[in-house]
């Protein structure tokens, strides 16, 4: 079964409401995967601090409180004597290469997803062993209002395996996570191998 829930992810309220929305509606929750985010232009010159609140409030922020409200309800099914074994809760955070090959452009949304991969490894502690946290780091995988078309092949193309990923393999990658319960505190890279690559600029700055 699916369901559909929506909530804006700025808002805390808002977001604290999802995890007991979906177990209303499906009856238990087992994972969280945290692939929402903000990805607007900015640089050294135009940072201020409103664009950097926007993208923590979107990309950073919101994946801890799931994080934690998934542990807290995992709990609670333990408390009832429901059986889960340590492991069995995941929590996979959608990060980027860029983390692992810097470069200045889109400043506010890096520091973002280097916050999230910070909190990645600190949540992986805080919350074993009921709950695993996992990041997943793509390449270029899909097109955007600044990349499109043969210029969007053309970066896809730009790495040692001659492709980067797809959301194939980012499905794919996150679902090897999820099922692994040997794994947490870590961050697999699903990029064709940009990552050892040095870009000066972002691919959509090309």
């Amino acid at each position: 079964r699916a369901t559909v829930l929506c909530a804006d992810l700025a808002d805390e309220a808002a977001t604290r409401t999802l995890v007991p929305e979906a177990v209303a509606a499906l009856g238990r929750l087992d994972a969280v995967v945290n692939s929402a985010s903000t990805f607007e232009y900015d640089n050294a010159a135009s940072f201020s601090y409103a664009m950097l609140e926007r993208h923590l409030r979107a990309n950073t922020a919101p994946a801890i409180v799931l994080a934690q409200m998934l542990a807290e309800h995992l709990q609670a099914r333990q408390g009832l004597g429901a059986g889960d074994g340590p492991g069995e809760g995941a929590v996979v955070n959608l990060l980027d290469q860029k983390l692992w090959n810097p470069n200045p452009d889109f400043i506010s949304y890096t520091l973002s997803k280097a916050a999230l991969e910070s909190a990645t490894t600190l949540l992986a502690l805080a919350l074993a062993p009921t709950v695993r946290v996992l990041g997943v780091a793509p390449g270029l995988t899909l097109s955007s209002e600044w990349l499109q078309g043969a210029q969007f092949q053309q970066a896809h193309a730009l790495s040692p395996l001659g492709r980067s990923s797809t959301p194939q393999d980012v499905a794919a990658t996150v679902a090897f996570a999820l099922g692994n319960r040997s794994m947490t505190g870590t961050t697999l890279l699903v990029d064709g191998g940009q990552h050892l690559q040095r870009f000066e600029r972002d691919f959509s700055m090309m």
